[in-house]
């Protein structure tokens, strides 16, 4: 079967670098979203704007896989970093991603876990995760940054306080955090799709959260989304 990568970035500034390089585009409005497919350097692939969320991002991954039945799934953005030593414009690849924000203690159940699911935690591809720690290394771009693979938590929250980072590290000690990953490896660990997510990150999930996201918002949507195109022939 012929490899098929659907590309999804919650917002404009994400896939707009992608759309733009695809040769041979073709616009398929469904859903009220823009699947936009063609190749990227002979690599066939379908990129879209999910919008922001969870549940954007699932339905839009869902959506990849059944209407336009793509073989693997990359979910390229932005983050807010979490892990010791990570700086803004590094870079995470997940290993695996879970929700931070899932919560039925009340049930008796530990912080992140869904009750009656075999899994909470999505593990990502190993093939697509090498491919993207390889890429990096072949991006001029990159320089003076690093890239590492851990865990992405996501949850329908801006993080931007000392206090919801502290929180959040201590329930599951995630390297960075968003707000789509997991309802994308989600979508794609119940179908059988192999995908990871690659992130760079914009601000530090702190008290100086929104300043910095807004100030880096463009060049890591960018940084992203060139490792995203240089990694796609190496899986």
């Amino acid at each position: 079967m012929q490899k098929k990568v659907g590309i999804i970035g919650a917002m404009e500034v994400e896939v707009q670098m992608l759309i733009g390089a695809l040769q041979s585009p073709k616009e398929t409005v469904s859903a009220s979203l823009s699947f936009m497919e063609g190749t990227l350097d002979n690599i066939p692939v379908v990129i879209v704007r999910s919008g922001i969320g969870k549940v954007n991002a699932a339905l839009c991954a869902q959506r990849l896989i059944m209407q336009f039945g793509v073989t693997h799934i990359i979910n390229t953005g932005i983050a807010g970093a979490m892990a010791k030593g990570l700086s803004v414009l590094d870079f995470v690849v997940s290993t695996d991603a879970l929700y931070h924000d899932f919560d039925t203690t009340g049930f008796g159940y530990p912080v992140c876990v869904i009750p009656q699911m075999d899994n909470s935690d999505f593990v990502a591809d190993k093939a697509m995760l090498d491919a993207a720690v390889m890429a990096f290394t072949h991006i001029p771009q990159a320089e003076g940054h690093q890239l590492i693979a851990g865990r992405i938590a996501s949850g329908d929250q801006f993080i931007s306080s000392v206090s919801q980072k502290e929180l959040i590290k201590k329930n599951c000690a995630p390297a960075c955090v968003e707000m789509e990953g997991a309802a994308i490896a989600h979508a794609c660990a119940i179908n059988d799709i192999p995908f990871v997510i690659i992130r760079c990150m914009s601000d530090m999930a702190d008290d100086t959260g929104e300043a910095t996201y807004d100030f880096n918002e463009e060049t890591a949507a960018t940084l992203s989304g060139t490792l995203v195109r240089s990694m796609l022939a190496l899986f």
